[in-house]
């Protein structure tokens, strides 16, 4: 295997909603550049990025899976180079694994977004080109599924510009709609790419059909336009010439892209093999190489410390920073990772930064899929593989000892949904831990916990769906059976109104006793600002060393909750007075009387339910949208306000979490199958108090018992 230079590397993330066929593109994108034998199809699970088990049985892409391609430029713009490789990171699209697309697409130097030709920009479209904005990288559309019934040039345009904006512009018209597409006309050269459906994917190039010159000459004429806009030179000699020449357009187009004026359009039919050549071509013309996309490192973890030079240069210190960690139970672990600096030799020992240890790159790996290849060297913006590092995992910085640099890993949400989990038997309770940890390591969307208050095994993550995947690996990796409750609503308690209340506990068994009184006045402060104590003991009432017992023993009662066993948050509680006694005194008899004060100042201090509210957004055909308002209201949502993209609708409504258990099930069966949302975490509200009354019902017997243990 080659290994190539900076300026002749493109790291391409491949993103957008799911089912809008980016795998199957990447699958006939390899083919066609001659990198795979067989064309690999979704239906016959055989592509090349979607080789997981679970991948290939659900037809979805689950996890990030990457690729290569070699392929010639037509312009030089590889620095002279006859061929340049383009890295494909294809990313999930179903909303459940969308935080996935955010983590890997860092190590991305632009996005390909794939839009459905028959329904345009959706929920998950917007999303992706939130993740490039927030990285920073150019971008372009293909539409996709060209050839399907109903598939739209027209009216997926109109979709994306009326979302994205006029610089949306098209790069290709098609040659012939839906089962008759054909081709493509290229906007920049001003010639037909006629392709054999089913063949290998090369086109013959031709003179544009005269049907079609009218219109591929006025879209020409918008493109030079948008492309003079973003250039002072390019301007003049439009105004001068009344056009671009070609020569001069070539780069210019490249240029705009990069600098992100522009929002190129094309398009294929993966099924059927026709545009990818010229996609291809596009990728490795237009696209940035690594060193035209600016990267900033730190001089400590996580984005913080001061900033530190780096570029994608082999003259560099080198530095290379992990984006991905499979668990694979036979090779164990494997780091994806891009070189950000310098060139890095097989067999290099570098320094885990994070960590402060060393690590060996043995046997260093490109990866095609599952295949992995091993490679002498990767120089700066290179993407590779290395199994088997002792503890590196994602979002770490290694490299060179003597210039230490971290980069910022990946700004992830917070699960959505939590289950309980329950292992089948004896051994599979033995083995969940290690298990677990293994999958989050190379998942880091997923949370796992054990709730102190019901001992249950807690599992968090993006979705229903995310969790069951995550259950199914379990069990055929590991060998480990476990059982999924419904997720439980993380309700929270809180008071409405002041108390003032003392907690005294006096103890008397022979020799030394157990004494300790203090009182605490409670108020409600503001929502999401949890637990205050205020020390405001004043002539020693108390002394200062058992104070903090005091504040020990109300955050412990807090904890375990009043009314129902949740946390009580929001509240200040403030030791104003006590009593000790010089022999009888102590932590403990503080932290006692600390509990005790609480629950007296519970009594009086109007207690209440808290229950979590999403902020969820519903995107669907515009027809639905009357029934799916209506739907959200009855599950006491409160509709924000709802806007037009195109035919569709996106619905955007504040719903308490307990109602959107079954959201998703109940949106499948009402659109049939169109509609997609997205929901996470807004804030906390109070619950009714009829639907208080039960949650209180349903949790009294399990915290009273809690509660007697505790005692």
């Amino acid at each position: 295997m080659k290994s190539y230079l900076t300026k002749e590397i493109r790291n391409v993330g491949i993103v957008g909603h799911g089912g809008t066929g980016k795998t199957q593109l990447v699958s006939s994108l390899l083919f066609t550049a001659g990198m795979t034998a067989r064309w690999g199809k979704i239906a016959e699970g055989s592509t090349t990025t979607d080789w997981d088990e679970e991948e290939i049985a659900r037809k979805i892409s689950i996890q990030t899976g990457l690729a290569y391609a070699e392929w010639p430029t037509s312009g030089g713009q590889a620095g002279g180079s006859e061929k340049v490789k383009i890295n494909f990171i294809d990313l999930p699209g179903y909303s459940t694994f969308i935080t996935e697309a955010k983590a890997s697409l860092i190590a991305a130097d632009a996005a390909l977004i794939a839009v459905d030709a028959h329904v345009g920009s959706q929920v998950t479209t917007e999303k992706v080109w939130d993740y490039c904005t927030e990285y920073d990288i150019p971008r372009a559309f293909v539409l996709t599924w060209m050839d399907r019934e109903l598939a739209s040039f027209e009216r997926s345009m109109e979709s994306l510009e009326q979302v994205f904006g006029r610089n949306v512009v098209a790069l290709q018209l098609p040659i012939g709609s839906e089962k008759g597409f054909r081709g493509v006309i290229d906007l920049v050269g001003m010639k037909a790419h006629i392709y054999k459906p089913d063949g290998d994917g090369r086109p013959s190039t031709e003179e544009i059909p005269a049907a079609l010159a009218d219109e591929a000459k006025e879209a020409h004429e918008k493109l030079v336009e948008m492309v003079a806009e973003g250039d002072d030179e390019l301007m003049e000699e439009f105004f001068r010439e009344g056009t671009i020449p070609i020569a001069d357009l070539i780069p210019g187009v490249r240029k705009a892209i990069v600098a992100e004026k522009i929002f190129p359009v094309l398009m294929v039919s993966s099924l059927h093999n026709i545009g990818t050549a010229s996609l291809l071509t596009f990728l490795a013309d237009a696209f940035p190489h690594p060193d035209e996309h600016a990267q900033v490192g730190f001089t400590e973890p996580n984005g913080k410390g001061e900033r530190v030079e780096r570029k994608y240069d082999d003259g560099q210190p080198l530095s290379l920073f992990v984006f991905k960690t499979l668990a694979d139970p036979f090779a164990g672990r494997i780091n994806y990772f891009k070189v950000k600096s310098g060139v890095l030799k097989n067999d290099a020992t570098l320094t885990n930064y994070n960590r402060g240890m060393l690590e060996r790159f043995q046997h260093t790996q490109v990866v095609q899929g599952k295949q992995f290849t091993e490679i002498a060297e990767l120089h700066a913006g290179d993407i590779g593989a290395i199994a088997k590092l002792k503890e590196t995992t994602t979002g770490e910085t290694l490299g060179d000892k003597a210039a230490p640099v971290y980069y910022k890993p990946a700004q992830l949400p917070e699960p959505s949904i939590t289950f309980a989990i329950e292992p089948k038997t004896r051994a599979d309770e033995d083995k969940i831990g290690v298990s677990i940890h293994k999958i989050i390591e190379e998942d880091p969307a997923l949370r796992f916990m054990r709730d102190p208050q019901t001992k249950e095994f807690l599992l968090a993550g993006s979705g229903q769906q995310h969790i069951e995947v995550v259950v199914a690996k379990l069990h055929k990796r590991y060998h480990v059976d476990l059982t999924l409750k419904p997720p439980k609503v993380p309700y929270r308690e809180t008071i409405r109104g002041k108390a003032d209340a003392e907690g005294k506990h006096k103890k008397q068994s022979g020799g030394h006793g157990q004494f300790g009184v203090c009182r605490i006045k409670m108020e409600p402060i503001e929502r999401g600002k949890g637990v205050e104590f205020v020390d405001d003991v004043f002539g020693g009432a108390i002394p200062r060393n058992w104070i903090p017992s005091v504040e020990k023993g109300i955050r412990d009662a807090a904890a375990r909750g009043y009314l129902a066993g949740f946390p009580v948050v929001d509240f200040r509680a403030v030791l104003y007075d006590g009593k000790y006694h010089d022999v009888d005194s102590s932590d403990m008899a503080f932290k006692i009387a600390g509990s005790l004060a609480f629950k007296e100042a519970m009594k009086m201090a109007k207690p209440a339910l808290l229950e979590p509210v999403m902020h969820v957004e519903v995107y669907a055909p515009d027809q639905y949208s009357g029934d799916l308002m209506g739907d959200l209201s009855s599950r006491r949502g409160r509709i924000a306000g709802s806007e037009a993209r195109g035919h569709n609708v996106v619905i955007k409504a504040q719903v308490p979490f307990s109602e959107m258990l079954s959201y998703a099930n109940d949106l499948i069966s009402k659109t049939q199958g169109r509609a997609s949302y997205s929901m996470e975490f807004s804030h906390y509200d109070y619950l009714p108090n009829e639907l208080a009354q039960k949650v209180i019902d349903a949790h009294k017997p399990a915290h009273g018992e809690a509660e007697e243990e505790e005692g």
